[in-house]
């Protein structure tokens, strides 16, 4: 089966560089096609990135990351996507150690993975 012989069958939210085209195009091998929704509970903020290849990837030395703050008020807006199972698989390589993947609720009440600051406790 080919990569986009799988089904779509996970969601995952992007807030930071996986909407962009270079990144998507890099790290899926095509450009993916969201929807605008937000997560509620959560803050962002910017993270330095070390990794040269993430760097050269994305064009930035910054990336945003978020944390689960549970006060309804913060909300992250962001995109969700349909992805294969093994395109997950690839965003997880993307992504440096300093982030964790997390399932969350979106405000479109989609239940979805996310990238998350993994120093930050998970939401309960």
């Amino acid at each position: 089966m080919t990569q986009t012989d799988q089904p779509f069958s996970e969601r995952l939210f992007s807030y930071g560089t996986l909407q962009l085209e270079q990144v998507q195009l890099a790290t899926f091998g095509r450009k993916l096609d969201g929807e605008a929704d937000e997560m509620p509970g959560f803050s962002l903020t910017m993270l330095k990135i070390d990794d040269p290849e993430v760097v050269k990837t994305s064009g930035k030395t910054h990336h945003p990351v978020v944390a689960y703050t549970g006060n309804p008020a913060d909300r992250v807006a962001g995109a969700v996507f349909a992805i294969t199972a093994q395109e997950l698989a690839h965003a997880d390589d993307y992504e440096v150690a300093a982030y964790r993947r997390d399932r969350v609720t979106l405000a479109s009440g989609v239940s979805a993975w996310v990238y998350v600051d993994a120093s930050t406790p998970r939401q309960p």
